[in-house]
């Protein structure tokens, strides 16, 4: 059985080695797991930028926990208005990309880097007037993905927010286009197949094929779990995954006119969206009350 330390060293190898490495110009190995196509750039942009609503505009320092190297450039505008970000992150590979992308100093705060783990973070409590924490719990040992929130909630400032954004295990949403989605998963796998026999002896995996620990929860996990413990709201930040946008949207079918009907469902129903869709953005707001977890 994996342990705790085995888990995170998996992780932090990965990134170190694969996840964070430039393949082109400011773009990573992890951005596989995007989509930068031109058909979906609008929406995937307009996504990003949900963030920003629930964060607070100003302050002093602002905590990026598990920050990586800062992959977009949306993220960078999240501390715009703060002194000073704070970036955690387990791979030093991924400090010191952050550091190379917003140096010690610019317009969006001073640059601090700090290798750390998410759940056990080394800030006092109330440190911080902003935080968010992108895709990072799920590559946690289980045991302490609940830990992790906490430890979110515990160094934020009173009447301040964080933001969480992590993926479900499963979505009712994508559930709908699952078994299309399997068949053209399938239908790839035979035409790589051929490939590999026309290509032989080039059949060896590729770095951009590797991945790493994920484990994923659901909304009643979070609520039993998180909810219990510290308040907690659910929004959407994305209903959709990689594949459906890869496989669905076409810029010789409308894609863009889709993606902004889908982006308008989304902001109609943001609850409903986030809670039955793929990527919910979790708020967690600091009331300044004694919790549960810390009596």
């Amino acid at each position: 059985m994996t342990s705790e330390l085995q888990v995170k060293q998996q992780v932090r190898q990965f990134y170190d080695e694969v996840g964070w490495q430039e393949v082109g110009e400011g773009v990573y190995q992890n951005a596989r797991f995007e989509d930068l196509r031109p058909v979906s750039r609008e929406y995937i942009h307009n996504c990003h930028l949900r963030i920003g609503r629930y964060l607070n505009p100003t302050g002093k320092y602002f905590l990026d926990a598990g920050s990586g190297p800062i992959q977009y450039p949306e993220y960078l505008g999240y501390s715009k208005g703060y002194q000073a970000r704070v970036c955690a992150d387990i791979s030093i590979v991924a400090l010191q990309e952050a550091r190379q992308r917003i140096g010690d100093r610019n317009e969006n705060g001073q640059g601090l880097f700090v290798v750390a783990d998410v759940a056990n973070l080394p800030f006092i409590p109330y440190a911080f007037d902003g935080v968010v924490s992108l895709h990072t719990i799920h590559h946690l040992p289980v045991d302490e993905h609940r830990q992790a929130f906490l430890e979110l909630y515990r160094v934020l400032a009173e009447s301040k927010m964080a933001v969480v954004v992590n993926g479900w295990e499963s979505s009712s949403i994508m559930d709908i286009f699952t078994m299309p989605l399997k068949w053209g998963k399938r239908l790839m796998k035979r035409i790589r197949r051929r490939i590999k026999l026309i290509n032989a002896g080039k059949s060896s995996p590729k770095p951009g094929e590797v991945s790493t620990f994920v484990n994923k929860h659901n909304a009643d996990w979070l609520r039993r779990e998180v909810g219990t413990l510290i308040p907690l709201e659910i929004y959407v930040w994305r209903s959709v995954s990689v594949r459906f946008l890869r496989v669905y949207v076409q810029p010789y079918l409308g894609g863009k006119w889709l993606l902004r009907q889908l982006y308008y469902l989304e902001e109609r129903f943001p609850h409903f969206m986030g809670e039955h869709g793929l990527y919910p953005l979790i708020v967690l707001k600091k009331s300044g009350m004694v919790n549960k977890w810390n009596r």
